[in-house]
């Protein structure tokens, strides 16, 4: 579904490459746990499989096409339908309600959304647990509810796969947890995940556990 082969990033000014000649394969289906030491390589590595980054050689193919050949405006089509991405923060517009925020995956500038979509959004608030909490603005959420937010906005465009860039970094123990309980519960019903995780106990539940250090991968 998609590989990585011999991908090298190396950023400027600094010596290390943060990815050296990395190799892998993601299966559909997979639930895919990328765990190592800060600086080890791991969100870099899941920026340039989400096509956020360019590496500097190598290749990227999804269902045996090479990324780096496809147009620009074929690409921003893959982001917005195949891929879509969850981060360590949730990145909610303050003065847009939840499914507002989830409805921007559809927005071009300060267009509105038809009935047909908005309602898709208020079934993927409801798919994460937020049912009846719609209307509220960012600020009247907690932590765990806002990430919730953005999960709901990630999959309101159906994709296939998800990349989470440490999801549960900033929410405690067990708002955590639920946020885990959301993602494994997507992937049993088909999605594929690729996580970041500094959290162990999370890469021994995931169905793969890949380890990086010093922009390699030394298991998994």
């Amino acid at each position: 579904m998609l590989e990585a082969r011999n991908l090298t990033k190396t950023y400027a000014g600094e010596g290390s490459p943060a990815l050296d000649s990395v190799s892998m394969t993601v299966q559909p289906g997979d639930f895919v746990c990328i765990t190592g030491r800060s600086g080890s390589g791991k969100s870099t590595l899941l920026n340039v499989l989400s096509t956020l980054l360019t590496p500097d050689t190598g290749e990227v193919l999804y269902e045996d096409m090479n990324l780096a050949l496809l147009p620009s405006r074929k690409l921003d089509r893959l982001r917005g339908t195949e891929f879509s991405m969850v981060f360590q923060m949730h990145h909610l517009l303050p003065y847009m309600t939840a499914v507002e925020n989830v409805c921007l995956t559809f927005m071009k500038g300060l267009g509105s959304v038809g009935t047909q979509r908005r309602n898709l959004a208020m079934e993927c608030l409801e798919r994460v647990g937020l049912s009846g909490k719609e209307h509220k603005l960012p600020g009247e959420l907690s932590g765990g509810e806002q990430q919730r937010v953005a999960i709901a906005r990630a999959l309101v465009s159906e994709p296939r796969v998800i990349f989470a860039d440490e999801p549960t970094g900033s929410l405690d123990k067990a708002t955590g947890q639920e946020v885990m309980d959301i993602l494994f519960g997507l992937n049993r019903d088909g999605i594929t995940v690729v996580m970041v995780t500094h959290e162990p106990e999370y890469a021994r539940l995931a169905g793969r556990h890949v380890q990086m250090e010093d922009g390699r991968i030394i298991s998994g």
